[in-house]
């Protein structure tokens, strides 16, 4: 017969792929561990791991049991969430995830109104890119996340918060101004910086300047928009910036904003939680709140 902690104990292994971390974060010793990993390998009558030095894989069996049990060890989550939360809106601990790029320009401006609507929701921010995120919704570590949307996964629900266009920054130069509009070729002959790879960011960039030759593309890792408008205002090249960034990072003087002819490029923010989550009309109301927050602090600004 075998158990949800062996299949909790599974799940750590494959993440982790090593029998002393995997215990470590089940907080069991090592011989507990592997002694749950032999005795669900001996119930289900096929290998899940195989053993080297220093280190282990998942077999191919092991792989699709992993990605059962993940579905399984979720709805468990799921069933305590619903007990615990049902019909009480957004309480308790919830754990959200936000992808660098919306992080520091959006939550200062709606977790306030989310702390006045929700007073007893206990709220714990995790930021990273979104690969990261998506496969800690999936694994249950994550309640919601925030970040750019479409998400393509059958599992995930989303919803859109708001529509946040692209901007060009460039170094000042004689006869550009600030808002003037451009067409999307005016980059092709620019040295384009943008966030190092795996930021979500870097991929809505390049989307919209496909054009863009391959050697045209800065070297620099950035993982920062601040840096890489560092970079713009001592001429080293030309970035796309969200709207939303604005208030916190264009103060510099050496830098001209540019806004691109019709129709602008944008990504849209949104919402994103598990479908199996029974907290789903709790998120679309905590959806509607953080548009409306926004749209509060942008209306102020002007």
């Amino acid at each position: 017969m075998i158990t949800l902690r062996q299949l909790r104990y599974l799940d750590a292994l494959s993440r982790l792929r090593h029998f002393g971390r995997a215990a470590e974060e089940c907080a069991v010793t090592q011989p507990a561990l592997s002694m749950q990993i032999q005795d669900l390998e001996a119930a289900l009558g096929v290998p899940l791991v195989e053993r080297k030095r220093g280190r282990i894989d998942v077999t191919r069996e092991g792989e699709e049991v992993v990605r059962r049990a993940r579905r399984v060890l979720n709805e468990v989550r799921d069933i305590v969430d619903y007990a615990q939360h049902c019909g009480r809106g957004l309480q308790g601990p919830v754990r959200l995830g936000v992808i660098p790029s919306i992080a520091p320009y959006l939550l200062p401006s709606i977790l306030p109104a989310v702390g006045r609507r929700f007073p007893d929701l206990e709220l714990h921010v995790r930021e990273t890119q979104t690969a990261n995120l998506l496969d800690e919704l999936l694994r249950g570590t994550l309640d919601v996340l925030l970040l750019a949307l479409p998400i393509d996964n059958g599992d995930i629900e989303t919803l859109s918060v708001l529509e946040d266009r692209f901007l060009l920054a460039i170094p000042n130069r004689p006869g550009m101004q600030q808002g003037q509009r451009v067409g999307r070729d005016f980059v092709r002959d620019e040295e384009l910086l943008l966030l190092e790879e795996g930021h979500c960011l870097r991929d809505q960039a390049l989307e919209y300047c496909g054009m863009v030759r391959p050697e045209m593309l800065s070297s620099f890792g950035a993982t920062s928009l601040a840096t890489i408008l560092q970079l713009v205002a001592n001429g080293y090249g030309i970035t796309l910036l969200p709207e939303i960034s604005l208030g916190a990072e264009l103060q510099d003087p050496r830098v001209t904003l540019l806004r691109f002819e019709p129709p602008e490029p944008s990504r849209t923010v949104g919402l994103a939680w598990r479908k199996s989550c029974p907290r789903g009309e709790a998120f679309k109301e905590l959806a509607g709140l953080i548009s409306t927050a926004r749209g509060e602090a942008d209306a102020a600004a002007l």
